[in-house]
């Protein structure tokens, strides 16, 4: 096997009939494949601007934006004419979440080893002044609250005395003083969470029992020891979000008792439910906001085919309905930042067509103005329409997803790429996708399936995902791919699967079980054996170990099953062009196992492509990575799944508005 450096990445090219290629020839033949449309950079590069919010007073409004071919925060004053001021200058990862801790200090969590260890920063708005508030080496940080009623301090957790165990901290801004407000010392029912009430007291925990049950603590005030007052097996649950506005009862996404969780209000005193806020028959209600001022649950939020808002209070129904008015109803809207007094609001919009924008509502005034676009080089005009869609799977299982055609193609023997999700306790949302809108562009529908595991569903949907990775899971996938088939749209000689995480899995499991069905397949950071997968788990997944063992397999118990389920053990099976895509530094899933696989398969004579980044970890986080790849993955799709010249004609479109 060949592994040569380029820069920062390493690749291999392989064809069982010709010399191995050197990864320069690798890419640039995978680049020449392209059939062309909009560039990937368009897709792929940092926003000009992005991730608005306003500070507490609603004076200064932060973003981020590219310094150094990386995200960095910015600042000006709303009030008075003030240039931009770039506060960080980070050059090795982009800057992520970041939040106003008081109306002068912006913290953010930022992961420069690429190992998903995170450290708390602050920056001053008046020194310019960056301090690192938890220098601890090969420890991550976790924000539990940032405490608005005390805005010098804040409720951090971190692994810093046990790398598997997180541990609740009331850190001071000013001074960096740490102080521990519970330990976590129970190996066997370790805490994994806490919520703090309106007051900064640290009142409820949750924790798990010999990984599998979980429990609710609670306490009256911080001076008494946390007491269970909730255990349930870990599909059912009651999760506290936040405290009620006298601080006694609690508001929480709960499924007890019923199949699709709801909001509810409950009393951990008395461990009852006081009253159902809101509930949906066919989905999950997972989320909701209030009013600091007016002290209120001012609205719901839950995804059925589209995000859907459920507004709890008149005066931000009239506010939302007046911002409707001027930014119309064919875009989402969702407000990502307020001020403490109410007055000024961020909004973000998007569609399924297009990245949106960013705006800044002044209530005083009733102005609305707009602040950048995500990505402006994005004409929505351009872009696929997301379809929402259902089938019913083989065992009778109804199913829902999505199904984006590329533009101006009638729906009749397309090209098909099967975009599985990670997770998998997760779900496909409609809105805009970057790589779904690319693939699209390139002349590929792109069929993305909620299947069997997925949330959002219910209970009794997500449980069917236990112990089916590789099984009815990815029968789901094939009945998808059967019922395009069935319906005309997918081309069954031109159809691929591509993912990312256990999507990448699934994109193996997919080409090793059903090798007739796919022409290709792509993995990205894709796990490969379930046995490597159980063992190995990051330090901080410990505590869940027993959990993640009921979705995947125990493999003193099931071995036969995992063994079956692993495409690692199976590479004679998988006939198909592999292309395969891993960081060096991935923490959950070891680039070791994706070289073997990709020396494994070249050692058959399958055509296999890898590119590893020596920079990143499990999920590519720099712009010149994500390019990278993309370019790589249309190259690849290309070569042994073409699009013709004439499909291409109405989707290899320019640049531009």
């Amino acid at each position: 096997m060949l592994l040569v450096p380029i820069g920062l990445s390493l690749a291999i090219g392989c064809r069982p009939a010709a010399p191995v290629l050197s990864p320069q020839e690798c890419f640039e033949e995978l680049a020449a494949e392209d059939p062309g449309g909009i560039p990937v950079e368009v897709f792929f590069s940092n926003p000009e601007q992005t991730d608005f919010r306003l500070s507490p007073d609603g004076r200064y409004l932060s973003w981020l934006a590219p310094w150094e071919n990386r995200m960095n925060l910015f600042v000006r004053s709303l009030d008075s004419v003030m240039e931009p001021i770039r506060l960080t200058e980070e050059t090795q990862a982009d800057l992520g979440r970041y939040f106003w801790a008081n109306d002068h200090k912006i913290v953010y969590l930022h992961d420069a080893s690429g190992k998903e260890q995170y450290r708390l920063y602050a920056v001053d708005l008046l020194t310019r002044q960056v301090r690192d508030l938890t220098p601890f080496e090969g420890v991550s940080v976790e924000i539990i609250d940032v405490l608005p009623a005390f805005p010098d301090e804040m409720i951090i957790s971190m692994n810093r005395n046990n790398p598997r165990l997180f541990e609740p901290y009331r850190l001071h801004l000013e001074t960096g003083e740490l102080r521990m407000l519970a330990e976590n010392r129970n190996v066997r029912e370790p805490f994994t969470w806490w919520v703090a009430d309106h007051e900064g007291k640290l009142r409820v925990a949750f924790s798990v029992t010999d990984g599998i049950r979980t429990n609710v603590l609670y306490r009256a005030t911080e001076d008494e020891p946390f007491r269970k007052v909730l255990t349930t097996d870990w599909t059912e649950y009651m999760e506290p979000r936040f405290f009620d506005f006298d601080n006694n009862s609690v508001y929480a996404s709960s499924n007890l008792g019923r199949d699709k969780a709801a909001i509810v209000r409950y009393d951990l005193e008395n461990n009852r439910e006081l009253e159902v806020v809101f509930e949906h028959p066919d989905v999950d209600v997972y989320d909701m906001g209030y009013s600091s001022n007016r002290r209120k649950l001012t609205w719901v939020g839950y995804a059925h085919d589209k995000w859907q808002m459920v507004w709890l209070d008149s005066s931000a129904a009239r506010f939302m309905q007046r911002v409707v008015r001027e930014l119309g109803t064919d875009v989402e809207i969702k407000v990502s930042s307020i001020d403490d007094y109410e007055n000024r609001f961020i909004l973000r919009t998007y569609s399924d067509r297009h990245l949106g924008s960013w705006y800044l509502f002044d209530y005083g005034t009733d102005k609305l103005t707009k602040l950048a676009d995500v990505n402006d080089q994005i004409n929505p005009e351009q872009m696929a329409e997301m379809r929402p869609i259902h089938f019913t799977a083989r065992d009778g299982m109804s199913l829902h997803g999505y199904l984006t055609l590329p533009p101006g193609r009638p729906a009749k023997n397309l090209p098909v790429v099967v975009n599985p999700h990670g997770g998998p306790r997760t779900r496909n949302y409609w809105g805009f996708n970057s790589e779904v809108q690319l693939l699209a562009n390139r002349g590929y529908a792109v069929l993305q399936v909620n299947y069997r595991g997925s949330t959002g569903y219910g209970r009794a949907f997500a449980n069917a995902g236990f112990g089916e990775w590789g099984g009815a899971i990815q029968n789901d996938l094939t009945d998808g791919v059967d019922w395009l088939i069935t319906q005309g749209i997918a081309d069954p000689d031109r159809v691929g699967i591509y993912g990312f995480n256990f999507g990448g899995y699934c994109a193996l499991a997919g080409l090793s079980q059903t090798p007739d069905r796919y022409a290709c397949g792509v993995s990205y950071g894709g796990h490969m054996d379930l046995f490597a997968y159980v063992d190995s788990l990051p330090p901080i997944w410990q505590p869940y170990h027993a959990m993640i063992m009921t979705m995947v397999g125990d493999p003193a118990r099931d071995s036969l099953r995992m063994d079956a389920a692993s495409p690692a053990r199976h590479l004679d099976q998988i006939h198909a062009p592999v292309l395969v895509a891993h960081g060096a530094k991935d923490s959950r899933v070891h680039v070791q196992h994706a070289r073997n696989l990709v020396e494994g398969l070249h050692r058959q004579g399958n055509d296999v492509y890898y590119l590893e980044r020596e920079d990143e970890g499990h999920q590519f986080m720099g712009e010149e990575s994500r390019q990278e790849f993309y370019r790589a993955l249309v190259g690849f799709l290309h070569r042994y799944m073409p699009v013709g010249d004439e499909e291409l004609k109405v989707t290899a479109v320019g640049v531009g508005r």
